[in-house]
């Protein structure tokens, strides 16, 4: 069946989504998708979020695709201009702007078994108008970082009659000068921005800091010319490079959370907050979680602006927010010009409405399961061709460009066969999704991940269902190739045989090295080629293939 008449949605044109267009074209030379992006650009997280000094955690080699380096990189951490420009480039090359639908929200997915596909319903978000179509493939890659948390529990948020807004959605046209800024937390965002705003002096900033976090130094080094001619120009250099960042991070085979190895982390990562912030905070600086429960912070400078003059932290607690300020639990009132929220995202919610077999949807099954709940964080049992991108129990202390990468691999694994027209569907079943969760579950019991009140939990103290208890290794090899038993395939009588003749033909590719290896060592061809031949046709008998 040739690619216009199967057709794959992808929603969202973040990195997730952008990354699994690629790979259709590139790996499967698939052209009938569409990807439906509510924004009018490209980048997801990295298009949102453009706030002063946003930048990538993890080193930018290995934050960019393995298959599309880039020797140009600035620093060893690229800001977000530098990496939404890389997206963008990337679109352009791939030719990827004219399967993408801007400006368009996807308002739900519901499967038709009798058809073995979806009916797609989209919107467009200016003019509200609706449109429907259809897919036999779904593949969210809305990610985990898509709807803005607003803190609504603290009381009067919405009184406040100054300037007012989430980090994740900073005002282009914003103007801090001369303005009394209140931060409203310090975790991965607030630590990025301070440092760049406060570097005006004429800016008063106080960060308001309910639960302190860790953090690890994260100096970004900036890249010579030198060094970039060779990335560009000398064979393997910049390979090598990448590599050696990769290995740092994925060449543990197990996570140590013995006693003593988060007791070392913790000693070593209290010298350094106390090495590095003004005394006066000590007392208040050191968190009563063990490093890991929340995301440690990468340091770039945050630390060092609490030095500033114009900096000051407040660990008092918000009791309301008023006209003109916030008032604290001690009973203080400040006043505030500017309020930015650094308040993170919304993770347990999936976001859109997506409807399988037996009346089964997305957001059913993760409230039935106590929380976001996938088999190895990317298909949902009873959601026949629907998969997610960075879903559930994805995050491991790795770069989350080589989680996507994996599970883009593993996602064309699956609706290969569909997109040939050699199957119709594959579902996860329910059982082998359990038994994953299960175990996933029993390791995390296990963690640091249970010991703190985080966003990555269900209700903040309940199921964990962000975090992973492995190390990336251990990702890459669950995701290498699927099971396929574990999965209910409909309409596949071709691919079943196709597998069948692909099976038959590697045993006897097998079969005729090993009577050759026989023959060579008893120095009888022919009786070996037949004692072989016989062996491999009592096997292939077991397929109803005869020789």
């Amino acid at each position: 069946m040739s690619d216009t008449q199967r057709r794959v949605v992808i929603v969202g044109a973040g990195i997730g989504g952008l990354s699994q267009a690629i790979a259709l074209k590139t790996k499967l030379k698939f052209h009938n998708f569409t990807i439906y992006e509510k924004e009018s650009e490209v980048g997801g997280v990295w298009r949102a979020n453009t706030y002063p000094g946003c930048a990538s955690d993890v080193d930018i080699h290995w934050y960019s695709l393995s298959t599309d380096p880039n020797p140009y990189w600035n620093k060893s951490h690229g800001l977000q201009p530098e990496i939404q420009a890389y997206w963008i480039a990337l679109s352009r090359k791939h030719n990827l702007y004219p399967h993408i639908a801007f400006n368009t929200k996807v308002v739900s997915a519901e499967w038709d078994n009798a058809k073995q596909q979806y009916t797609v319903v989209v919107e467009d978000v200016f003019s509200g108008k609706q449109t429907t179509s259809v897919a036999h493939v779904v593949i969210s890659a809305l990610g985990i970082m898509e709807a803005p948390n607003m803190p609504y529990e603290i009381p009067g948020i919405q009184k406040f009659q100054g300037v007012s807004f989430h980090s994740a959605q900073w005002p282009s046209s914003i103007d801090l000068r001369n303005k009394r800024v209140a931060v409203i937390g310090n975790a991965s965002s607030g630590a990025q921005f301070v440092p760049s705003v406060s570097e005006d002096p004429s800016v008063k900033i106080v960060n308001f800091i309910r639960t302190p976090t860790w953090f690890t130094t994260r100096p970004h080094i900036p890249y010579s010319e030198t060094a970039k001619w060779m990335f560009a120009n000398i064979p393997l250099v910049m390979f090598l490079h990448r590599a050696w960042i990769m290995f740092r991070f994925v060449a543990p085979l197990h996570l140590n959370t013995s006693d003593k190895a988060i007791q070392k982390t913790t000693n070593r990562l209290k010298k350094y907050l106390l090495d590095n912030t003004p005394a006066k905070y000590h007392a208040h600086m050191i968190p009563d979680h063990p490093p890991g429960c929340k995301r440690t912070v990468a340091d770039s400078g945050y630390l060092k602006s609490l030095y500033r003059p114009n900096v000051a932290l407040n660990f008092d607690g918000i009791a309301e927010i008023v006209e003109n300020g916030i008032v604290t639990k001690t009973g203080e009132t400040l006043p505030f010009d500017v309020i930015v929220y650094a308040t993170g995202f919304v993770g347990e919610r999936y976001p859109m409405h997506v409807r399988g077999l037996n009346g089964v949807t997305v957001q059913g099954y993760y409230d039935a399961h106590g929380g976001p709940t996938a088999y190895i964080g990317t298909a949902i049992p009873d959601t026949p061709n629907f998969y997610l991108i960075n879903g559930p129990n994805t995050g491991t202390r790795t770069s989350a460009l080589f989680i996507i990468e994996v599970q883009v691999a593993y996602i064309l694994q699956l609706i290969e066969p569909v997109l040939k027209g050699t199957a119709s569907s594959f579902a996860i079943k329910a059982t082998p999704t359990d038994e994953f969760n299960d175990k996933l579950q029993e390791g995390l019991s296990r963690s640091v991940h249970v010991h703190c009140f985080s966003w990555a939990r269900a209700k903040g103290t309940d199921k964990v269902f962000y975090a992973s208890p492995w190390p990336g290794t251990i990702w890459w090899w669950m995701l290498r190739r699927p099971n396929w038993d574990h999965f209910k395939a409909v309409g596949a009588e071709k691919w079943v045989q196709a597998r069948r003749s692909k099976t038959a033909k590697n045993v006897l590719k097998c079969g005729a090295v090993l009577a050759l290896l026989w023959a060579y060592r008893n120095g009888s061809a022919q009786r070996a080629l037949w004692q072989a031949t016989t062996l491999a046709s009592g096997y292939l008998s077991q397929f109803g293939f005869r020789l």
